[in-house]
């Protein structure tokens, strides 16, 4: 309980859930990325996902409890960043944060809005682009579902959007998460805030490279 009655204590547990978080976006990039290798490749993911049965559903539940802390303790800490001295607080402001350390909320937010999108049109298959046979039929031809989804212009560019916002939030986030957990210090700080720079560009090109593949037609069924 000890975690949760102090700044401190919020923070490591904002960085554990951060890198676990991060951990399955790298996970989840490698599994999409198989797309490029053709139908049967991704195809082939799909099934293998889909034969787990339960322990999906298991990752789903600690997944989104994971991303329930993270959210609740992120708004938390951002109410009390404000709220303590605040005119101190808005010289640090000014001389120390960046774009992406104070969009951080916003950004999550932005995620959160997509994540459930995203849920609703290739998990739960009820959004309007998800035709009846790949709604019935799962998890049926994953590689067409996705071809005919980002055909629409809208929805590439929800996506790509959506990288966007992540780029920005893991931009500063993924230091951060090495600051909470004490894996860095002022000599190593430099390092690691490049590191995280890298680490979102290689997520946002890659996540964006699936969608701009397919309206661009280098992608096709």
């Amino acid at each position: 309980m000890s975690l949760f009655a102090n700044a401190v204590g919020r923070k490591v547990l904002m960085g554990a859930t951060g890198l676990f978080m991060l951990l399955f976006v790298l996970a989840h990039l490698l599994g999409n990325s198989s797309i490029f290798a053709g139908r049967e490749a991704l195809n082939g993911y799909a099934e293998h996902l889909h034969a787990l049965g339960p322990l999906v559903w298991i990752a789903r539940i600690v997944m989104g409890t994971m991303l329930a802390v993270h959210l609740f303790f992120g708004i938390i800490l951002t109410m009390e960043n404000s709220d303590a001295n605040p005119e101190k607080y808005a010289v640090n402001k000014m001389l120390k944060a960046t774009f992406y350390s104070q969009t951080m909320i916003w950004t999550g937010l932005l995620i959160l809005g997509f994540l459930v999108f995203h849920l609703a049109q290739f998990t739960l298959r009820i959004t309007p682009d998800i035709t009846a046979e790949a709604a019935a039929n799962k998890p049926g031809d994953v590689f067409s579902m996705v071809v005919n989804s980002f055909r629409y212009f809208a929805i590439a560019g929800v996506y790509v959007g959506a990288m966007v916002a992540l780029f920005c939030h893991l931009n500063h986030g993924i230091q951060s998460i090495f600051q909470s957990l004490g894996l860095s210090n002022k000599c190593t700080q430099p390092k690691v805030t490049s590191f995280g720079k890298v680490l979102a560009t290689l997520l946002l090109l890659g996540y964006c490279a699936i969608p701009v593949a397919i309206i661009t037609g280098i992608l096709t069924k």
